[in-house]
């Protein structure tokens, strides 16, 4: 009994609908060229431009007050009280506001172009609210639909959430059915990240059904599977099932590796409790070893009392005693060894707490502060309803939360960066592109601030770093210099020519600019909370100091150029890829 009980706990944590969209998106290409040309054909109306607009931004509080001001007008078109409820449906959707989503997407007509989507949502949001039979209604008559049109959705993640949805209600040869659709349209398009998923779900289905022999086998591909994925979620769901069925199966030795490994992928910082679940299991395994040696130990004592006389047992007591003696000596030795090592790996993640918590009280206060009063003047001009006021503070809002969100965002990755976990792989990229991506996640900042934003880096330009690790450095050199660039600013990147196998990038802003006093402490390797100041500018210092460290591992080189009042120049050197010029 055991045995299934456990199974069951991990059965709660992994069976999840599955995103019935392309790569997680929320919406197809179809639907957002439908909505931006709406919002071209329907410019005139405001409150719907905007509302559009937030949307393509996934901005679901601006959308849902301007989607809520187009609806409250009166003589709107039918299409755009449809979209305006999309709008809000999804809005409510993505903040997990369920009953409220459902009753938006209720609210859209029949006769809008993407209402097969509208079906689908509410088959997800039934699942969500354990309305099996309802949510079997909703996906089973889209699985229905003809097959001579293109839809823009998932089919494989259908099939695997109508699997859910019936092994949920205990109709096993159904959901195999549905499992095993699903998996093969995963498997042919090399769906690395659905193929796991589906495999754990088979895997507890026959567990459900206690045919171990056919589960265990789906739990193994999925950890197989699950090492050639950079998605650290199912590393550590494959990690923890093997860890599971290798405990009741009795190979404990085995089952510990499995656990480290899923340690591995934690953030040790948030789960201690983990840590001494693994320290316990160890315990538990030199208690059984020992206890094992030590049943030997008497089982052979006995046969010695029996073939030898007294004299001769008192040697082999004494040299067994002996033995004994200088096997718990070296065990103690090794074990000081062991501890020692443990307390100095605890000093030094206790010294990442403290620096973590002092940037967090310090330098996150503020901002929460910020908010705290803009979000009180937000309510007392929701009840005046001052709609200028709203759309000013929910900008302002807008530009805190995306502050607080970069420090949180440089915290993770320099915690991770710290405790070793953050993964590295150096290949070819294309530096415009990447820079384009970049450019697309601040525009909105740029916009606000009306700065002009030029991208002149050549397209032949092909760099060898690390994706991750180059989008942190773009990230932050970009976002600082938004912040201390003036309204009507510019920024520019570009390339300089070199002589050399590199190619160095310049990062220039027309901003304040920086003294040579703050460019050398900028370069050099200060404390990680050294606070800057420039004018009425203020920074943590973490953001350039992830900078250095993250253009360091890419075998790069950082150069400041700037003078005050005129601007700045962050220059960067990284290595060309040369197969690409």
């Amino acid at each position: 009994m055991k045995f299934k009980i456990t199974f069951l706990i991990i059965l709660l944590h992994l069976f999840f609908p599955f995103s019935l969209f392309p790569q997680g998106k929320p919406n197809s290409t179809m639907l957002l060229e439908a909505i931006r040309k709406k919002g071209i054909q329907y410019k005139a109306e405001v409150n719907f431009y905007k509302a559009q607009s937030f949307f393509l931004e996934k901005n679901w509080d601006s959308t849902l007050v301007y989607s809520m001001k187009q609806l409250s007008l009166k003589d709107n078109k039918e299409e755009i009280r449809d979209f305006c409820h999309y709008f809000r449906a999804f809005g409510f959707k993505n903040k997990k506001l369920h009953v409220e989503a459902r009753k938006e997407f209720n609210r859209i007509s029949d006769r809008f172009p993407f209402h097969y989507k509208v079906r689908l949502y509410l088959g997800e949001i039934a699942l969500e609210l354990n309305e099996y039979q309802n949510a079997i209604r909703y996906f089973e008559e889209i699985e229905k639909l003809p097959e001579n049109r293109i839809y823009d959705f998932n089919k494989g993640a259908l099939y695997h959430n109508l699997g859910i949805s019936y092994l949920l209600l205990n109709k096993f040869d159904k959901a195999e059915s549905y499992f095993s659709k699903g998996t093969q349209l995963f498997q042919k398009e090399k769906d690395t990240a659905s193929i796991i998923g589906s495999y754990i779900n088979i895997a507890n289905l026959y567990y459900e059904q206690y045919k171990d022999d056919l589960a265990i086998p789906y739990f193994e591909k999925a950890y197989q599977l699950s090492q050639k994925t950079k998605n650290f979620e199912l590393k550590q769901n494959a990690a923890m099932n093997m860890a599971v069925v290798e405990e009741n199966r009795k190979k404990l030795p085995l089952a510990l590796q499995y656990r480290k490994e899923y340690e591995t992928w934690k953030d040790s910082l948030n789960d201690q409790n983990k840590v001494w679940a693994i320290a316990e299991l160890e315990k538990k395994f030199t208690v059984k070893q020992k206890q094992k040696e030590i049943d030997i130990l008497a089982a052979e004592n006995k046969l010695k009392i029996a073939e030898r006389n007294g004299f001769f047992f008192s040697s082999v007591l004494l040299f067994i005693l002996f033995g004994t003696g200088i096997y718990f000596y070296r065990q103690k030795i090794k074990s000081n060894a062991i501890i020692l090592s443990q307390k100095n790996e605890l000093d030094e993640l206790n010294a990442t707490k403290d620096q973590l918590f002092s940037i967090v009280s310090h330098d996150l206060r503020s901002s929460v502060s910020a908010l705290k009063t803009s979000n009180a003047k937000l309510l007392e001009n929701l009840e005046n309803k001052n709609f200028t006021e709203l759309d000013k503070l929910l900008h302002n809002n807008k530009a805190v939360a995306n502050g607080a969100y970069n420090l949180l965002d440089n915290l993770l990755n320099w915690a991770l960066h710290q405790t070793r976990q953050m993964y590295f792989h150096k290949e070819s990229l294309h530096l415009f592109s990447i820079i384009r991506q970049i450019e697309y996640n601040y525009k909105p900042l740029m916009l606000d601030k009306n700065i002009s934003f030029k991208n002149e880096v050549p397209t032949t330009v092909f760099v060898y770093a690390d994706q991750g690790s180059l989008k942190i450095i773009l990230r932050n050199l970009i976002d600082n210099a938004i912040k201390f660039s003036e309204e009507n600013g510019m920024i520019s990147i570009y390339t300089r020519p070199t002589e050399d196998d590199s190619c160095t990038l310049v990062i220039e802003d027309s901003g304040l600019g920086i003294s040579e006093k703050m460019k050398e402490e900028l370069l050099s390797e200060s404390v990680l909370l050294s606070k800057k100041r420039n004018g009425e500018k203020i920074g943590t210092g973490l953001g350039m100091q992830l900078c250095k460290s993250m253009i360091r591992k890419n075998d790069g080189k950082l150069m400041i150029e700037s003078e005050e009042g005129i601007g700045t120049k962050m220059i960067v050197q990284l290595q060309k890829n040369k197969n690409n010029g």
